[in-house]
């Protein structure tokens, strides 16, 4: 028989936990193996050999809609008034499975061989040099809106090849969308994705139809162009995995910046390390990205039934993989508590697994290594100016902003 969670400090909606959630993590691992947690209706599974396991399990999907209808998995269909955002999320490669899954993610993967990536790291180095120097001009500022947030939109806008002066409601709109994929997200959060998801959409439709015209050599076009060869990608497919690219391109390197230079600033002695040995900077982005999981859960869909630890979860149930927890496992990670800029041995799912791995993650790497050097270059007397916020979300974990000087 699974525990349940009612009375461990786990609580997704309490400032407290969400300021500091490892504490409860440790509980449930001690705990067992999966708990059942009520006000989510969800299967916690918090331990890393679990999590990491599941992620490739393809008794579980990201989606049922492939095999079940809603009534047929025991599920209530979604408001009509949500269905914008529906239409938007459900046809993204990050919520299908194959076959979808499969044609789509081949045909954005051209975009994201090392080749590719390889090719953007002048614009992105020369951004993040470009971003810094305005802040070290200014005698500092927002970590948050004047490096974290600019750099990542740009390159994936770049990427898809919305002109720059377009770009101003990306991060916006990705903000209120992204706010759906919280637990048990309010109807106001619900409004504010929908009305997001027909802007974006309306927008690249335009987009698209301006590529159908006047093809680039951008992600857009390359796209239209495999459409137009018979890969069969429709054009909500199109939109919905550029929007999917944005989200999910930025969104993760926005709270990984700012989770991680906050990290830093807590333990002065690492930064010292780190600012008088920049060849540490590889393993100090693996291991923030580790320490203060900027995406923090991550649900799967029980397609048929499965036992963990003798305790048999139903088709029909939801199970929520707990990254964070898995990431401060010390069943796998030597001292988890501790933030180690030199570990070596730093096999932390921050960016999933599986056939869902994020396709991104190398573009992910090479922008927080290039923000993170051009600091330690370029600001080296970087400090602290205020005490940052904690943003209220749980699982895109992040800041509300953070507050630097320079000099």
């Amino acid at each position: 028989m699974a525990a349940v969670v009612s009375d461990l400090a786990f609580d997704p909606w309490d400032p407290g936990f969400v300021s500091d959630p490892y504490p409860a993590f440790a509980e449930l691992r001690a705990r067992g193996r999966v708990l059942y947690y009520e006000p989510s209706d969800q299967w916690l599974v918090p331990h890393h050999a679990d999590v990491s396991a599941l992620l490739r399990d393809r008794r579980l999907g990201r989606s049922y809609r492939h095999r079940f209808s809603h009534e047929e998995f025991g599920r209530t269909p979604p408001p009509p008034e949500h269905e914008p955002f529906h239409t938007l999320n459900d046809h993204g490669m990050l919520d299908l499975e194959p076959p979808d899954h499969t044609r789509i993610r081949r045909l954005v993967s051209k975009a994201f061989t090392p080749r590719t990536v390889e090719r953007l790291r002048p614009y992105v180095h020369g951004l993040a040099d470009e971003l810094v120097s305005r802040l070290v001009a200014a005698g500092g500022g927002d970590l948050l809106t004047d490096l974290a947030e600019p750099l990542p939109v740009a390159v994936i806008a770049e990427m898809l090849g919305i002109p720059e002066s377009d770009r101003a409601p990306l991060r916006p709109w990705s903000a209120d969308i992204c706010g759906m994929y919280e637990l048990n997200p309010s109807e106001e959060t619900a409004r504010r994705a929908v009305r997001a998801s027909v802007e974006f959409s309306d927008y690249l439709r335009e987009l698209i139809a301006a590529r159908r015209a006047h093809p680039g050599e951008d992600l857009i076009s390359g796209l239209i162009a495999a459409h137009d060869e018979g890969d069969r990608l429709t054009e909500q497919e199109m939109i919905s995995t550029a929007v999917l690219l944005l989200n999910a391109g930025h969104e993760a390197t926005v709270n990984a910046t700012t989770n991680g230079w906050w990290a830093l600033f807590r333990h002065p002695d690492r930064l010292a390390a780190l600012r008088a040995d920049h060849s540490l900077v590889p393993s100090a982005v693996e291991e923030l990205l580790r320490y203060d999981t900027p995406l923090q859960l991550f649900e799967r869909w029980v397609l048929d039934d499965i036992e963990i630890d003798g305790t048999v979860i139903p088709r029909g149930a939801e199970l929520a993989l707990l990254f964070g927890s898995a990431n401060h496992d010390p069943e796998v990670f030597e001292a988890p508590e501790t933030l180690d800029l030199t570990r070596r041995d730093n096999p932390h799912i921050s960016f999933s697994a599986g056939i869902h791995y994020c396709i991104g993650a190398p573009l992910a790497r090479m922008e927080l290594a290039a923000s993170m050097t051009a600091l330690l270059d370029r600001a080296p007397s970087l400090r602290l100016a205020a005490e940052p916020e904690r943003r209220p979300n749980f699982v895109m974990r992040g800041l509300e902003g953070l507050s630097v000087e320079v000099g």
